[in-house]
C-alpha cells in the first residue's frame, strides 16, 4: 500500500476545528448527501404527505374486499404498494434531514409527523394480513391461475401463510397498530438522549490542549498512543452515560418489555423466537453461534495477551484494546484517498460494480463529516424510488476507510436489489444485510495487505483486521448473548434494574475478554450507549454475516469470475426467497455450523500470523 501520511491525533483534530465540531453550514456542499434527489424541497414533501393521506382513505375502503376476486386482490395490493412507497419516501427524507442535526426543531417535527402518519397507516391497513390469511389456499391458487400478475406475489403469500398462527383478528391487529407510537417511545427517547442531549465534556489531547469530546473524536482518542489521552477520554465518555444511568436503564428495560409483550400477544415462545421467525431462521442458529464463539475464547485470550505484550503494559485495560500496535505507523487517510482505496480494492467484483460505486461517490450518496448535532456512527439507507444514501462521520482514520467500504457495500446491495426486484421483494432482510458490507471490508484488507511495503505496515493491517473480527464476531456475539440474557430475565418477570444491567454486562465482558484485560468499572455502562439494543436480536446477524462474507471472499479469491457471478445473483435477489435460501445462491449454508467455525479458525490463523510478524522484528 502507498504510504499515506503520518500525522498525530492532535493535528488531525485541529484540522477539523480545535475546540468544537463544525456547524452544518460550515461543511462544504460536496461532502453532503443530496436529499433533493428524494424531494426538491420541503414543499414537495408536504405534497406527498397530503397525497398519502388521500391514498390512505382509498386503502381503508379495501377492508372486506380483498378475497372477493383475483382482480380485487390485485388492485388492492397495488394500492397498498403505492401507500408503502409514499410512506417510505416521507420517512426516509424526514429522518435523514433530522439526522443532519438532531437539534433542529423543524426536522424533528417533520419526522414526528411522518412517523405519526405511518402509525395511522398501520392502523388503517391492519386488516390486510388477517384478511389475506382468511382466503383459502385453494381460492388463492385459483386467483393466481386466473390472473398472471398475481403470481408475482406467490412468495409473499407463502410468507403470510407460514406465520398465520401468529396473526391476530382484525380488531386485535388494529389495536396493536394504534399502539405503535407507544412502542417507539423507548428508542425515540434513547435517540434524543444519545444524539442531541448528552455531552461528554472537555478532555486534553496529546499536547495538553483542551478539546470537546464527541463520539466521533472518541474513536480517534481510543487509537491514541498517549495512554493518558485514552484513559481520560474513556472515563469522560462513560461518566456522561453514568450520570444518566437510571434513565438509560429505564429506557432499555422498556424496550425489552415491549419486545416481550409483542411476542406474547402473537403467541411466540419468546421474543427471540418472534424475531428470528421473521427471517424463517431457527433459534438453534443463534445458540450455535454463541456456543461456537465460546469454544474459541482461547484464541481471543491469546490475541489480547499478545496485545498486552506488544504494548508493554503491566495491565491491559479496556481503553487499551483499540490502540494500533505499531506506534510508528499512524495512518491518516483523507476522504478522497479513502474513495480511491475502496475502488481499487473492489476490482475483483468487476467493472459494473465499481462503476456504480464511483457514481455513488460523486452522485450525492454520502454525507461525509461530523457536524454539531449530527447522528453519530454510520449507516446506509434510502428508498426504492431513489438511489441509496450513506451517513458517515469520517475522521481520517483507517477505520473510517473500512466503514466507508462497509456502508457502500450495503448501498450497492440495496442498489442491485431495487434494480432487479419488484418493490414487494426489494428490501432484503436484516439477516442478509451484513454480508455485502463485510465482503467489501474483506476485499479491502486483502488488497491493503498485498500492497503493504513494510513489516510495520503489515503488523498494523493484520491487527486492524483482527480488531474488525473481534468487533464483529466476538463483540457482537457478546452483545447477542446480553440480549438473550436480559430478554430471558424479563420473560421470567425479573426486573432489569440499573445494577442488574451493569452486573450482567460486566460478567459477559470478563468471559469474552478473559484474564488479560482489567475490567474497568466504567465498562459496566457500555450497554447504555449501544443503539442496536433497541432493535433486539439484530446484532447476531453481524457475526453470521461476517462469517458468510469471509467464505464468499475466499470463494472469489479462489474461483474468480464464477464466484463473483454467484455473488451478484445474491445481491440481486433481495427478499425474493427466504434469507437462508438466498444466501445459498452465493454458495453459503448458514444452517450449518461450518461457516462460523471456519471464520473463527481464520481468526486464529491471523493471530499466529501476527505473532510471527512481531517476532520477526
Amino acid at each position: 500500500m502507498d504510504k499515506i501520511t503520518n500525522d498525530s491525533v492532535t493535528d488531525a483534530i485541529r484540522r477539523m476545528e480545535v475546540n468544537h465540531s463544525p456547524k452544518r453550514d460550515e461543511i462544504e456542499e460536496k461532502f453532503k448527501w443530496e436529499l433533493r434527489d428524494i424531494y426538491s424541497d420541503d414543499a414537495a414533501w408536504e405534497d406527498d404527505f397530503a397525497e398519502m393521506k388521500r391514498v390512505l382513505g382509498e386503502a381503508a375502503k379495501l377492508q372486506g374486499r380483498l378475497g372477493h376476486s383475483g382482480a380485487e386482490l390485485l388492485n388492492g395490493l397495488k394500492l397498498l404498494e403505492s401507500l408503502d412507497r409514499l410512506g417510505e419516501k416521507l420517512v426516509v427524507y424526514a429522518k435523514m434531514r433530522r439526522d443532519e442535526n438532531n437539534a433542529d426543531d423543524r426536522y424533528q417535527a417533520l419526522y414526528d409527523r411522518a412517523e405519526a402518519l405511518m402509525i395511522e397507516a398501520g392502523s388503517v391497513t391492519s386488516f390486510v394480513t388477517p384478511e389475506l390469511t382468511e382466503i383459502s389456499e385453494a381460492a388463492l391458487t385459483q386467483f393466481m391461475q386466473d390472473n398472471e400478475e398475481l403470481r408475482l406475489y406467490r412468495h409473499m403469500f407463502d410468507e403470510i401463510y407460514r406465520q398465520k398462527e401468529h396473526v391476530l383478528s382484525p380488531s386485535e391487529e388494529k389495536i396493536l397498530a394504534q399502539g405503535a407510537d407507544l412502542a417507539l417511545a423507548a428508542v425515540n427517547i434513547f435517540t434524543m438522549l444519545n444524539n442531541a442531549d448528552i455531552k461528554f465534556g472537555m478532555v486534553h489531547d496529546e499536547n495538553g490542549q483542551e478539546v470537546e469530546l464527541t463520539k466521533g473524536r472518541y474513536g480517534r482518542f481510543m487509537e491514541s498512543h498517549d495512554r493518558r489521552v485514552r484513559e481520560e477520554a474513556f472515563h469522560s465518555l462513560y461518566n456522561a452515560y453514568g450520570s444518566l444511568e437510571n434513565t438509560l436503564a429505564a429506557s432499555l428495560s422498556s424496550s425489552v418489555k415491549k419486545d416481550v409483550f409483542y411476542a406474547k400477544v402473537r403467541k411466540y415462545p419468546s421474543a427471540r423466537h418472534a424475531s428470528l421467525k421473521q427471517d424463517n431462521v431457527e433459534v438453534e442458529v443463534y445458540d450455535r453461534l454463541i456456543e461456537s464463539v465460546h469454544g474459541k475464547m482461547d484464541e481471543m485470550y491469546r490475541y489480547l495477551k499478545l496485545r498486552r505484550q506488544i504494548l508493554n503494559v503491566d495491565e491491559l485495560h479496556m481503553y487499551d484494546i483499540y490502540v494500533p500496535l505499531v506506534r510508528e505507523y499512524q495512518v491518516e487517510v483523507p476522504y478522497e484517498k479513502a474513495q480511491q482505496l475502496v475502488l481499487e480494492a473492489l476490482q475483483p467484483l468487476g467493472d459494473e460494480y465499481r462503476g456504480i460505486l464511483k457514481s455513488g461517490f460523486g452522485g450525492g450518496w454520502v454525507d461525509v463529516y461530523e457536524n454539531q448535532g449530527k447522528t453519530s456512527g454510520a449507516y446506509s439507507w434510502g428508498c426504492y424510488d431513489t438511489h441509496p444514501y450513506v451517513l458517515m462521520n469520517y475522521d481520517n482514520k483507517l477505520d473510517d476507510v473500512f466503514t466507508l467500504a462497509h456502508e457502500m457495500g450495503h448501498a450497492l446491495h440495496s442498489y442491485y436489489s431495487n434494480r432487479y426486484q419488484p418493490y414487494v421483494y426489494s428490501q432484503y432482510p436484516i439477516f442478509l444485510a451484513e454480508v455485502a458490507s463485510t465482503v467489501n471490508e474483506s476485499l479491502l484488507i486483502d488488497y491493503m495487505l498485498k500492497r503493504s511495503n513494510s513489516r510495520e505496515e503489515r503488523i498494523y493491517l493484520i491487527n486492524h483486521y483482527l480488531e474488525q473480527f473481534r468487533g464483529t464476531v466476538y463483540r457482537q456475539t457478546m452483545f447477542a448473548e446480553f440480549e438473550k440474557i436480559i430478554h430471558d430475565m424479563a420473560e421470567q418477570g425479573r426486573p432489569l434494574t440499573t445494577e442488574v444491567l451493569k452486573n450482567r454486562y460486566v460478567e459477559l465482558n470478563r468471559l469474552y475478554y478473559g484474564p488479560e484485560v482489567v475490567m474497568d468499572e466504567d465498562i459496566k455502562m457500555e450497554w447504555a450507549r449501544i443503539p442496536h439494543f433497541y432493535s433486539a436480536f439484530y446484532v447476531y446477524k453481524y457475526a453470521t454475516g461476517f462469517s458468510a462474507a469471509t467464505a464468499i471472499k475466499e470463494q472469489i479469491k479462489q474461483e474468480g469470475r464464477p464466484a463473483v457471478e454467484r455473488y451478484m445473483e445474491f445481491l440481486k435477489a433481495g427478499a425474493s426467497d427466504y434469507p437462508v435460501e438466498v444466501l445459498k445462491k452465493a454458495g453459503i449454508d448458514l444452517t450449518s455450523p461450518q461457516p462460523v467455525q471456519s471464520a473463527l479458525e481464520y481468526f486464529g490463523r491471523l493471530v499466529a500470523e501476527l505473532e510471527e510478524a512481531v517476532s520477526g522484528q
